[in-house]
């Protein structure tokens, strides 16, 4: 179990989280219970909650609440929990990369990658627009993620050059600008075109930009049906989130006026046709671009606080699922939203903390103009 402040209310809160951990597991529809708590009380309740369940969590999600959680508060504590997923990750970056030059390899694993998005609506549409482009779930969902990921931890992964050549040779330009991607899948898009940018392999920024407003012109909102119009919505988000290198650093607010000032103008249609996650990270896109007075931030925080369930305590899904390994996003963020810290730090560089230093995988290689970080 992590380590939790002592103090009578947390003590409270982590025999709460013991009793109903059980109910926060359930995969059923959860009962909603009305409350009357403060936005540092549902803070403390689901923090309670998912630290007291941590280890019995994917290390994928231990590892997403990990990487936040030091990104908020820089306490080493939580640079273990990151130390989870870069173990989990070298190795797979390992694997793929390593063979990329191997004949097949390629076109083999990208249908293994595309077989697994499903079968469900959401899915089929997302086959149906990467149909065009056979290789692009294994260059940005596997390669671009892992080596981005690697990359922000400060170190290069294994067979990096091999994988760096085969990204630069991939034009990516014809998936990202294309109709049909950016309506299965628009935030996603935009995480890949920084990782891309990230990593040094190609800038399709602008192009994407471009494609994205096109494709969502402001005019025709009244046209979306709520899962198109979710969709515009989390991309731009994610336009603000990325550029922030995934809360590591404050994010200059004139590139994207236009998404605050949709955001403004729009606030009450999101809380209407959107969900929590994507409601949450509206909020947080104006304190990571300095915004926090915007009236935007209270009336996110008012939907956030009442949709708590301190029963369960946590947010549940849209359909009322209290389940915290698919929950754990929507959860943090909301941590996030309540408790924005007036520094964000970035990593954590895993090299130059001694609680994970000695630990460090053997197929990573520390950067160069990171080993004197601090």
């Amino acid at each position: 179990m992590l380590e939790l402040r002592k103090s009578k209310t947390l003590s409270y809160l982590l025999l709460s989280a013991t009793l109903f951990s059980s109910v926060a597991f359930a995969k059923e529809s959860a009962e909603k219970t009305a409350h009357t708590l403060t936005a540092e009380q549902v803070y403390q309740g689901i923090k309670s909650n998912l630290e007291t369940n941590l280890y019995s969590l994917p290390p994928r999600v231990q590892g997403h609440y990990a990487i936040r959680q030091f990104r908020m508060t820089g306490e080493p504590k939580y640079a273990n929990g990151s130390l989870i997923d870069l173990l989990t990750i070298a190795e797979r970056q390992a694997y793929y990369s390593c063979n990329l030059d191997k004949p097949g390899f390629i076109k083999s694993e990208s249908k293994i990658e595309a077989d697994k998005l499903g079968s469900g609506p959401r899915a089929i549409a997302r086959k149906e627009a990467i149909a065009p482009y056979p290789n692009f779930m294994l260059y940005t969902d596997v390669l671009l993620r892992y080596a981005s990921r690697v990359d922000e931890f400060g170190f290069t992964g294994p067979c990096h050059d091999l994988m760096i050549k085969t990204l630069k040779n991939a034009n990516l330009e014809p998936a990202f600008t294309d109709t049909k991607m950016i309506k299965a899948w628009a935030a996603q898009l935009i995480n890949y075109v920084y990782w891309a940018k990230q990593i040094g392999v190609g800038d399709y920024y602008q192009a994407y930009k471009q494609a994205f407003i096109k494709t969502y012109p402001d005019s025709n909102d009244d046209k979306l049906k709520k899962g198109q119009y979710k969709n515009k919505v989390y991309g731009m988000t994610h336009f603000i989130f990325s550029a922030s290198e995934y809360y590591q650093h404050p994010v200059d607010p004139k590139e994207y006026q236009w998404i605050l000032n949709y955001f403004e103008k729009n606030i009450d249609r999101i809380l209407t046709d959107t969900t929590e996650d994507i409601i949450t990270e509206v909020g947080i896109s104006f304190l990571i671009t300095g915004n926090g007075d915007n009236p935007v931030v209270e009336k996110v925080k008012k939907h956030v606080i009442a949709a708590y369930d301190p029963k369960t305590m946590m947010i549940p899904s849209p359909h009322g699922k209290a389940e915290l390994s698919s929950g754990e996003h929507r959860n943090v963020l909301a941590m996030m939203l309540l408790n924005w810290p007036e520094t964000l730090h970035k990593g954590p560089y895993l090299n130059n903390i001694a609680s994970t230093k000695k630990y460090l995988p053997k197929l990573v290689k520390p950067k160069a103009s990171l080993n004197n970080a601090k």
